[in-house]
């Protein structure tokens, strides 16, 4: 409890006192595992019009099918749990991956006291932080208005519940199936309950149901099922809006346990589910839960950072191995097999979703390829049977196809998986080869899917303003996933034609450059620019920003980008004056703001809106500039100013480990600019010294023993005791197994000639 204690002690205080004792703090935590630092509340200090992180805290195992959190907010609100709530009206299983996306598969479980209050607002308690304890695989906390203490200990698809109740005799369990079509079962004889959900918030089958089953250790004194406002005696309900209340008489200080289970294939299934926890104790569970999140978390290990660094660094870590979440179960022979939430099927195999491409081909699953090679390999099987499926690869899935966000860019997904992954992964990478090119020349069945406005852009070479919303971004996207089928033809020995047809598309960002701006921008199906232009007014032809973030996402040719600009010194003035220029924006064409606009604006980095996806790896370009130590100013001064371990911790959406993937590879020094190739463009680490632990048994080691806030540059690097000149760091120099010395100082070197072959990839100095 201590360690609990000292944890929210740092995090409830104001930031200069936790520098101010945070080297007390790292010293008196020295024995902490890495799953002690994870702060899962980092981020929950959010609402509708501004974003900390948009997260709730998420208790379950890494990418596990079942999360469960405390639900402050009302059934069916996104914002399920919110750091400046002060009441609880139940513990949800969830599976929302984000507020936007809003939930599916959910039910809740709430202990009471005194009569039977089963509407959520009648039944909700006071609770505070001070008397929460929250870990990933462990919640504790005490509710004031019932004096109970719950806790809650998951495994992948299941979980225990202790509820510690006082002396009383009305003592009682609510379940609530929530509502939209629900069902539930109280079966007294054998302490147990079972039912199902349908609630959901699209993107399902029509026969879709959560089914769950939930067995307690102590008999029923009493049960009741309600439907709708009214409680009743029916042992057996189905309606739009349906649970249970079973009662006990317990003793002061008496435990109550359950456990809970559930399955998107049936009520068979879900018992079978229930096997994870059914011959283990609480503590078991707990202890497993820990020792799993140690696993995964002590692949990468910081050392030399302050108690601050430590905590958010692990928490961003536990936010990227949550998503995409498991969609599979084990059948009777221990066979993976899922309900299809593309045709309501139960087939065999593999399942992962709840993620979107648009924001996580960017970092999250280059984090994934490099140190968890193994989970990824089945998330590749998955998208296997996801397009057999529905013929179509997910951009965006949850738990099916959802019609949000722009690109194609599960191109990147596939391309930069294989490349680093290889053949021995044993996934289906033909099949996943026909599903790329298929989407990327048609257009899907949703605007999300495919590739909307596919004819004019394979005809003009970019897609028309007057013809497609949001034309300029989807241009830039699509340009780049053809060069990551480009890539992947490669790899595969494609024919040539096929080959040099994905090349030559990949260059289609050229065509709405504006060289009288030096800017991306719309242009109309006759070949004008669009008018009037305003490279601050968000939306038109953009997603979510504005020109000044979208210009740089010509990820694979930043060369060809610097050469239509006017040469290097040029495109570093350009990408200088994001930083140099206020942080104003023009919503009219919105019509009203979007939370990323505050966000932007209140960050105060100009037009730098790292709270959102499109500019993230900009920072890194000016190495392609040749000018690195702006990469490792700005690198510092965004782990330093937009991310903290508290409830605020984030700058905006945290987006299914996307904004936490970008912090993981920044720390550690390098970021994955351009998916689809074999490079990692260097920026400088935040910590003296990581280490990462590969899945193959080898080991990169970074030391930078001379680290400070101050010695933010990097005065010279050395590979395997060799002097090392380069910007970017290649995979396979990684995944073999590396020592990379770094001598950092405070004045960095702006005379250091850089040579070409030191730039990172660019399509135009390809060989």
């Amino acid at each position: 409890m201590r360690k609990i204690i000292v944890l929210f002690f740092f995090i409830l205080v104001p930031v200069t006192t936790v520098f101010a004792q945070q080297a007390d703090l790292v010293k008196a935590a020295d024995a902490r595992t890495p799953v002690d630092w994870v702060n899962p509340l980092m981020g929950t200090d959010s609402r509708h019009e501004l974003s900390n992180g948009n997260v709730y805290p998420a208790i379950a195992r890494p990418w596990g099918m079942n999360f469960w959190t405390p639900q402050t907010g009302k059934m069916g609100d996104g914002w399920a749990y919110t750091y400046a709530s002060n009441q609880i009206k139940g513990f949800k299983q969830t599976h929302q991956p984000s507020p936007w996306m809003n939930d599916y598969g959910q039910f809740s479980i709430m202990p009471i006291t005194g009569s039977r209050k089963f509407k959520e607002d009648e039944r909700q308690s006071w609770f505070s932080h001070k008397a929460e304890e929250v870990t990933p695989y462990y919640y504790k906390v005490y509710l004031a208005e019932h004096n109970v203490t719950t806790e809650i200990t998951p495994t992948e698809r299941a979980a225990r519940f202790r509820f510690t109740f006082p002396e009383t005799d009305q003592a009682y369990v609510v379940i609530d199936a929530f509502d939209n079509g629900s069902y539930i079962k109280i079966i007294p004889g054998e302490n147990k309950i079972i039912g199902y959900s349908t609630k959901n918030s699209g993107g399902v089958p029509a026969n879709f149901k959560n089914y769950f089953v939930i067995v307690f250790d102590k008999p029923f004194t009493s049960t009741a099922t309600f439907n709708g406002d009214n409680l009743g005696d029916q042992p057996e309900v189905t309606g739009n809006h349906t649970g249970a209340v079973i009662g006990f008489k317990t003793k002061a200080g008496e435990k109550v346990n359950a456990i809970v289970a559930s399955s998107f294939i049936s009520q068979e299934q879900a018992e079978r589910n229930l096997k994870e926890v059914k011959a283990l104790s609480f503590d078991n569970v707990k202890q497993q839960g820990k020792d799993a999140w140690n696993d995964n978390l002590s692949r990468i290990v910081p050392v030399g950072g302050t108690a601050v660094q430590n905590t958010t660094f692990y928490s961003c870590l536990y936010r990227s191995l949550l998503f995409p979440r498991m969609f599979y179960e084990y059948d009777e022979n221990g066979n993976a097999v899922h309900y299809s939430p593309y045709n309501g099927k139960v087939l065999p195999g593999y399942m992962y979703t709840d993620t979107g491409f648009w924001d996580t081909f960017r970092s999250l699953f280059p984090l994934l390829n490099l140190i968890y090679p193994e989970v990824n390999a089945k998330m590749q099987e998955g998208l296997v049977n996801a397009y057999k499926e529905s013929d179509w690869l997910p951009e965006w899935a949850s738990p099916g196809l959802r019609d949000i966000m722009i690109g194609n860019n599960s191109a990147s997904i596939v391309s930069d998986a294989y490349l680093k992954l290889g053949g021995k992964a044993g996934y289906d990478i033909n099949t996943l080869y026909e599903a790329v090119l298929h989407g990327a020349n048609n257009a899907g069945p949703l605007k999300a899917v495919g590739r909307v406005g596919v004819n004019e852009y394979n005809k003009l070479g970019y897609v028309p303003y007057d013809v497609v919303n949001e034309s300029a971004a989807r241009t830039l996207e699509y340009a780049y996933d053809d060069f990551a089928i480009y890539q992947l033809a490669k790899a595969l020995k494609r024919p040539k034609k096929e080959i040099e047809l994905y090349k030559k598309r990949s260059l289609n960002y050229k065509n709405i450059f504006d060289p009288q701006h030096n800017l991306m921008r719309g242009k109309m199906s006759s070949g004008k620019f669009m008018e009037p232009f305003d490279p601050i007014r968000w939306g038109e032809g953009f997603t979510e920003g504005n020109s000044w973030h979208y210009t740089w996402s010509v990820f694979h040719d930043v060369q060809g980008l610097i050469n239509l600009m006017g040469g290097k010194e040029v495109f570093a003035r350009q990408l200088d004056s994001v930083f140099k220029m206020p942080p104003v924006f023009n919503n009219s064409f919105n019509g009203g703001f979007i939370h990323e606009m505050r966000e932007m604006q209140v960050a105060n980095m100009g037009q730098y809106a790292h709270g959102n996806q499109p500019i993230q790896h900009m920072i890194y370009l000016y190495n392609h500039a040749g000018k690195p130590w702006q990469a490792q100013y700005w690198v510092r001064e965004s782990l330093n100013r937009l991310y903290n371990p508290g409830a605020d911790g984030y700058c905006g959406d945290e987006d299914n480990g996307q904004t936490s993937a970008w912090y993981v590879f920044s720390a550690m020094g390098f970021y994955p600019v351009t998916p689809a190739t074999n490079q990692y463009v260097m920026g400088a680490p935040l910590f003296k010294k990581v280490t990462l632990k590969l899945h193959n048994g080898k080991q990169v080691i970074i030391n930078a023993p001379d680290n400070s806030d101050a010695n933010r540059y990097i005065k010279s690097a050395a590979l395997n005791g060799k002097p090392y000149t380069k910007l970017w760091l290649s995979h396979d120099d990684l995944t073999n197994g590396a020592v990379i010395d770094l001598k950092m100082t405070d004045t960095p070197d702006t005379t250091r000639e850089i040579k070409i072959e030191d730039l990172p990839y660019s399509l135009t100095n390809e060989k």
